[in-house]
Order: structure tokens, then sequence, then C-alpha cells
């Protein structure tokens, strides 16, 4: 791969402020990652850093508030009657981007793979947090906001996920509160 900048990113994603920017757009929103903090390990629960692609979109037709399981609608919409049905459930609702790193050996290949791993963008009941860490990895998003990314960004747009905070004058976002 290349080397990439942070100015080549058509998202990126400040895990430290947890807000995911489209800097081309001057949009950014609220995301929740992964609750087990930040790391690249299979199974551990953590989010992934570093270059990423959206390598898969579903959902494009949708009602807000589908649920998905294994990237496929279920025919459900999510409510509080669903949700107490199913409380240990892991919510993924109105639209998936499926992630794919590009960095082989950090979070591309075995024991590390994005991909593989089903780390993705996605939309989380309304209920949820945003601001902190509560997913099982993913970067959860609201569905209205989700509903908006997608049709934002193409498969194949780049996407950077940082640890540390991102330099919002660097990147000429404004900070919306």
């Amino acid at each position: 791969m290349n080397t990439l900048h942070l100015d080549q990113a058509d998202i990126l994603i400040d895990l430290a402020q947890q807000r995911l920017y489209l800097p081309r757009l001057n949009k950014q929103y609220q995301i929740s990652s992964g609750k087990n903090g930040i790391g690249e390990t299979e199974n551990s629960g953590k989010t992934p850093r570093g270059w990423h692609k959206i390598a898969e979109k579903f959902g494009q037709d949708a009602p807000f508030n589908s649920v998905f399981i294994a990237r496929q609608a279920t025919g459900e919409v999510y409510n509080a009657e669903l949700a107490a049905g199913f409380p240990q459930r892991d919510w993924i609702l109105t639209r998936i981007l499926w992630l794919s790193g590009l960095e082989a050996g950090f979070n591309q290949g075995e024991g590390c793979d994005t991909y593989q791993r089903y780390i993705y963008i996605h939309g989380t009941p309304d209920t949820e947090a945003m601001g902190e860490p509560l997913s099982h990895g993913c970067i959860r998003m609201r569905n209205l906001e989700v509903a908006e990314l997608f049709d934002l960004v193409s498969e194949d747009a780049l996407v950077y996920i940082s640890e540390q905070t991102v330099d919002l004058e660097t990147l000429k976002v404004p900070y919306i509160e």
C-alpha cells in the first residue's frame, strides 16, 4: 500500500473524542466505539486503528431501525417491545458500512483482520449512549446519522481510525457540540 496522508481520508474517526468526521463535507457525528478499548486482535471486542476502506454497504432501501443479523435484514423493526424480548442482543440497525483493513499485519491478515472480525459502522438504538465506548468493536452511530453517512460515502471510501485526538484546525472541520 502506498503511504496515505490524513487529508486523503474520506472518513476520519477520532476514538479519543468519540467523533466521526467527513473532512471534505465539514460534517461530524458522535459515535460509540469498542467498550473493550482500542486494538486489532481478533475476538478482542476492541476497535481497530489505522487505514481502512468501506468494503461493502448494506441496507440501502431498509426502513430506519431495521434489524440486521449477519448483514441480512430480519424483517424486524427495532422498538422497545423487541428490545425487551432480546435484552442481550447487540443491535445492528438501519445501515451497515463494513470495514476492511488496508495495513497488512496490522489490521489486515491473520489474527487482526478488520473485515474478518466483522467491524462495521452501523446504526444502534437511539436509547444507547453516544460519545462513550460501549460497542463490541464496531463504530455505532445514531440511525438518522448513519443513514446520512451511508448516502454520502461510496464503497471504497478511505477511512482512518485514530486513537489520537484529531486536529480540527488542520482538517478545517468546525466543531459542533
